[in-house]
């Protein structure tokens, strides 16, 4: 089944601007720089949205805050009949190191409030999400103020690193391969080989 909305998750404002939270931001910011897809303030859905006319397929990027995503979701959503298993959400997850990257269909919602007010508003777990690692504090106490902070250098090196790999797939989620789109993310880039030294002649 193609992929006819990519939703990125994050918090609107230029004080949450880079920070972990908003990785679902972002990709879909990249998304729609690469493709040329200009993004409008919808008041009607409730964020920023936009239409990819080669394949239609719609972004968005809600301005209800993360706690409330689903309300933004589900009014797009249900204006354009997009059923949960044609959606894909962008999102952060502690769960993973910087630089890992997965998809998965389904499943519970971690903890993730945007994820479990999506579920709510849409009535099921049933759709695809993509997950960018951003690591966890250590300490549960402290995830909330972690996850609206900025990374370290390294750390979003790593995660942009996440993203351009996910870019590279998406074309093939949107015309609805993706189980290939999955194995391509999901398989470990190989590094670049050494050329073999030749030997002098002594």
């Amino acid at each position: 089944m193609a992929i006819r909305l990519i939703v990125g998750l994050g918090n609107p404002g230029k004080e949450y601007e880079g920070t972990r939270h908003n990785a679902g931001y972002r990709l879909v910011e990249r998304f729609a720089d690469t493709h040329r897809i200009a993004l409008k303030k919808e008041s009607k859905y409730y964020g920023f949205s936009g239409r990819d006319e080669a394949s239609g397929t719609w972004l968005l990027m809600p301005t209800t805050f993360m706690n409330l995503s689903g309300k933004s979701v589900g009014a797009l959503a249900g204006f354009f009949k997009i059923a949960p298993a044609e959606i894909l959400v962008a999102h952060d997850e502690r769960d993973f190191l910087p630089g890992v990257v997965k998809m998965k269909l389904g499943g519970g919602v971690g903890g993730h409030n945007g994820l479990k007010d999506i579920s709510a508003q849409l009535g099921s777990n049933d759709y695809w999400r993509l997950r960018f690692g951003i690591g966890h504090p250590g300490d549960r106490d402290m995830v909330s103020d972690y996850v609206l902070t900025r990374p370290s250098k390294l750390d979003r090196e790593a995660i942009e690193e996440t993203m351009d790999r996910a870019l590279e797939i998406l074309p093939l989620a949107i015309t609805g391969d993706v189980g290939r789109a999955m194995h391509k993310l999901h398989t470990k880039p190989k590094p670049p080989q050494e050329p073999p030294v030749k030997e002098t002649p002594t």
